[in-house]
Parts: C-alpha cells; sequence; structure tokens
C-alpha cells in the first residue's frame, strides 16, 4: 500500500502571537553577518526561520552559535 501525501504541508509548534500550537511553514536560509563587501561569503550562517500559517508571524533563529 503506498502512503499518501499529507495535505498540511509543515511543522506544528507553538505560536508566540496566537498562543497556541498553529502549523507552521519552516525553511533554513543562509545569511550573511558581515556588513562589509570584502569576504562576505564567508561570514553566512544558517538560520531556522519559521511562518505562522494562522497570523503569518516570523520566528528567526540562528542555528550556530559559536
Amino acid at each position: 500500500m503506498a502512503t499518501q501525501p499529507s495535505d498540511l504541508d509543515g511543522v506544528t509548534e507553538p505560536c508566540a502571537d496566537c498562543r497556541s500550537e498553529t502549523l507552521h511553514k519552516v525553511r533554513v536560509e543562509l545569511r550573511t553577518e558581515s556588513s562589509k563587501t570584502e569576504n562576505a561569503e564567508f561570514s553566512r550562517e544558517p538560520y531556522r526561520v519559521a511562518v505562522c500559517m494562522e497570523c503569518g508571524s516570523e520566528t528567526i533563529q540562528r542555528m550556530n552559535n559559536a
């Protein structure tokens, strides 16, 4: 039997603005932290970005806290 894909595309997690567990779209993006253009490619860090599907609130968290 084949597995059917879910109609929901996201992750359920707490939303500070909605004050409840809601569906979120989650992605990882590389962000440049240096304001200097020279060697900017070496200052990129991964960030987790979660957007609430109910209210649109966005939460951003740096993945590497070295």
